[in-house]
């Protein structure tokens, strides 16, 4: 899809379809407005008959509206004006942009973006526009024999921003949201794949052709180097799996090479079983979702390379297959941590957690600045929080309100819960330093508490996205989140960084 930014009245515009919205009950949006007086009335006679009421995803394709210079005009209804906020817009561009791809034009220029929505600028209103717009077109096909075509696919977008005054700022939100768009995508049809496709080799392949693409430094460990550095709790994990687990490190070097880096730690299960502790037959075909956070930290990485951030970032992915077997780890087992903590691992479907613990030890070798671990976690979460937000936990306030502003900037939201203390009574084993499990009650919180044990060195946030990574049902596939909050986080901090450079500048002239 190619995208543009465009300031200009709509009545101009050559192209195959003019866009513009009309609220409840019947009210025509400013940029509806100048058409209807190019047109002398025709669309405001359209309303008074009732051919459109404005009614949220309702829509009127016209042909060659007279005093107009495009071959079509699309009327996308808003709903009510005083109701118009984020959600609805973002609905309302999903609606244009499904519409236009079935009416067989080639291009479509859009006068939603104009749209005043509540405490959001223009550069939000564009950002967002692309996201959906790419979300909307997405389609995951390429294990199918026959593709499903549309007859003439819609090609070219271009959004309208009212001033010329605010053509910089879209431009520069459009090329940030084409950068977060295909690194989306990359997320997306990673975690699509099936699992005996997406093993945890593959994700090590996909890595290395990351960094060969992006002038990256991969480095992927085995087996044999994740024994001889002690990582026996992520290794019990890969016991019962024939698909050897890999150890992924993705470096970015976009700041100084003195600089602490901003470290991503993804969990990377390809399938989860559940291990002996068996998951139930429902659904279990979703669970080569599991690797939706070590998909989301490199689609990050990638993102930061795409807008060539000015930081060090560190992609950290441990991967593995979970599956039962002849030589897979049991309930009761007790493992050694790489931090040399001991694990009484009581069941063997909270694996995540006995992944992530060594690759949050191994991260300390890098004097983060901070890290953040992405994970498909706990069922607990998607009972407390279901698919709209994701979980956050984490042991410093200043890296949780930052990543809480980030996924407010992206509208890739996230909810903070308690890491109180304590809950770390619930972890205690009469056999080891601890249990990896802390019963049913506060699971997503216990779940952080584990992985929190592991994390004393360095300022960690713990984002818990087992309800947000794909969806369910009809429309089941990869949701692409939480890579706009991550891609917002480093946005901001390289916002930080590049402001503080200039004033140190400006302060030694």
């Amino acid at each position: 899809m190619e995208f543009s930014i465009k300031s200009g009245s709509p009545e101009k515009q050559r192209t195959a379809c003019v866009v513009v919205g009309v609220f409840e009950s019947r009210k025509p949006s400013l940029p509806a407005e100048l058409l209807d007086n190019a047109a002398h009335g025709y669309l405001s006679d359209l309303l008074r008959r009732g051919d459109m009421e404005g009614k949220a995803g309702s829509t009127l394709l016209l042909h060659k509206v007279p005093g107009t210079e495009a071959e079509r005009i699309l009327l996308v209804g808003l709903g009510k004006e005083r109701e118009f906020r984020e959600n609805e817009y973002r609905a309302a561009i999903t609606t244009t942009v499904r519409t236009l791809n079935e009416t067989g034009g080639f291009d479509g220029t859009i006068y939603l973006t104009e749209l005043p929505v509540k405490k959001r600028d223009v550069a939000w209103r564009v950002r967002q526009a692309v996201l959906v717009a790419e979300e909307t077109l997405y389609r995951f096909d390429q294990m199918k024999s026959k593709k499903d075509e549309v007859r003439r696919p819609l090609r070219k977008l271009t959004f309208c921003v009212e001033r010329r005054t605010e053509l910089a700022a879209a431009e520069q939100a459009l090329a940030e949201a084409q950068a977060i768009s295909v690194s989306m995508n990359f997320m997306k049809n990673l975690a699509n794949l099936p699992g005996n496709i997406c093993t945890p080799t593959y994700l090590a392949d996909q890595a290395r052709a990351l960094a060969s693409e992006h002038g990256l430094l991969a480095e992927i460990l085995d087996r044999a180097a994740m024994e001889k550095l002690g990582m026996h709790s992520l290794l019990a994990v890969a016991k019962g799996s024939h698909q050897p687990p890999q150890f992924i490190v993705v470096k970015y070097q976009g700041g100084k090479a003195d600089e602490k880096p901003i470290v991503l730690v993804g969990k990377g299960v390809t399938f989860d079983t559940g291990g002996i502790s068996l998951k139930p037959a429902p659904e279990m075909d979703e669970m080569k979702y599991d690797m939706s956070g070590a998909a989301s930290v490199l689609a990050a990485i990638k993102a930061a390379a795409l807008m060539k951030l000015p930081l060090n970032i560190i992609a950290v992915v441990p991967t593995v297959e979970n599956m039962p077997g002849g030589a897979a780890t049991r309930p009761g087992d007790i493992v050694t941590s790489m931090s040399g903590q001991t694990i009484e691992i009581l069941n063997t479907d909270a694996e995540g957690r006995l992944i992530l613990c060594d690759a949050l030890t191994y991260a300390e070798r890098f004097e983060p600045d901070c890290v953040v671990d992405v994970a498909t976690l706990t069922g607990a979460c998607v009972i407390a929080l279901g698919g709209v937000v994701s979980g956050l936990l984490a042991n410093n306030d200043g890296l949780a309100r930052e990543l809480l502003d980030a996924g407010h900037a992206s509208w890739d939201r996230a909810w903070q819960m308690p890491l109180l203390d304590d809950y770390q009574e619930q972890l205690k084993s009469n056999f080891a330093d601890m249990g990896n499990i802390g019963g049913r009650a506060a699971g997503t919180i216990t779940a952080a508490c584990f992985l929190s044990r592991f994390t004393k060195k360095y300022n960690w946030a713990h984002l818990d996205i087992a309800g947000t990574a794909w969806k369910s049902g009809k429309d089941k596939g990869s949701t692409g989140r939480p890579v706009p909050l991550l891609t917002h986080f480093l946005l901001a901090r390289a916002g930080e960084k590049i402001a503080a450079g200039k004033s140190a500048l400006a302060g030694r002239q």
